[in-house]
């Protein structure tokens, strides 16, 4: 099936500003790009495009005095499958596991997971050493983190989620993440576009999503403690050791986030994805005073 990604964000700057993003999709991933177009505002301002340590893909710019915008926009074809399940995948002994996994095993910035060892394996120790061990972290962090918008900042942590027990889908991947590398087991922080296909759609504006990836049965493989179920359409974006290797953007200077949108829709005759609509925005509000 194919999905139109894309988003959108505006700045306001008093000074020159040096500035990186992630926002363009990973090419060795599972989906294909058949389209892509980034526009940026004002005209001329150089773009420079390198692939960091993780092989994220990251652009490079600075914002001029006043607004800048910069709007990306893609077609990909994504498989029609949901997220695999392999009950039976066994865990790895870490002598085993290979090279460039052995650093997703370590604590990070946003991760400590040296300090929930006892915790981690107090809660997860008696699970079976395959699939099931990791598939019971999930089950964890989603039934006792609850999501609350505004409930962490930009320099919450794996450890802070843990005793707050509120928070985001990047805090329900920091803490699942976590957990998993307390148990040994490599784990790397993953975000991108998740559209809402053979769901019902929530009823708020869509956003980019985060997730993580296990190394289990000799392959890394996604898993989701924000959701916890098996999902079609994910496109990822970014891969690292936690949010700081994988942030939006990122601004050496003082810089006002004046807008940020976010596309991500399954491309049918009704509709071709895009931008929300007026028609759309209508829509999200009359279904939030339902709600209310």
């Amino acid at each position: 099936m194919r999905v139109r990604v894309g988003c959108e964000f505006g700045w306001e700057t008093d000074a020159p500003v040096p500035m990186f993003m992630l926002v363009r999709p990973r090419m060795d991933a599972e989906h294909i790009a058949v389209y892509e177009s980034k526009w940026i505002e004002p005209s001329g301002i150089p773009l420079h495009e390198y692939h960091d340590l993780f092989g994220n893909i990251c652009w490079r710019f600075v914002a001029p005095p006043g607004p800048t915008t910069v709007r990306y926009d893609a077609v990909v074809e994504i498989p029609e499958t949901a997220d695999p399940v392999v009950p039976h995948a066994a865990l790895h002994p870490v002598e085993d596991l290979p090279d460039e996994a052995i650093v997703f095993t370590l604590p990070s910035r946003y991760v400590e997971s040296d300090q929930l060892l006892d915790e981690a394996w107090t809660l997860f120790g008696d699970t079976p050493p395959t699939w099931a061990r990791i598939q019971a972290v999930c089950d964890w962090v989603h039934h006792n983190i609850e999501f609350r918008n505004g409930s962490s900042t930009p320099s919450t942590t794996a450890l802070d989620i843990y005793k707050q027990r509120a928070g985001v889908c990047r805090d329900f991947a920091l803490l699942a993440v976590a957990f998993c590398r307390a148990l040994n087991i490599p784990a790397r922080y993953t975000f991108g576009y998740l559209p809402d296909i053979a769901i019902e759609p929530p009823d708020v504006p869509m956003d980019f999503h985060t997730w993580f990836e296990a190394y289990v049965g000799g392959r890394w493989y996604t898993f989701d403690a924000r959701h916890n179920t098996p999902r079609v359409g994910r496109v990822v974006i970014g891969r690292g050791r936690d949010a700081v290797d994988c942030a939006l953007s990122t601004a050496f200077g003082a810089a006002r986030l004046a807008k940020f949108v976010v596309w991500s829709d399954e491309i049918t005759a009704e509709r071709p994805g895009g931008p929300p609509t007026e028609e759309d925005a209508d829509r999200q509000e009359a279904a939030a005073r339902t709600k209310q």
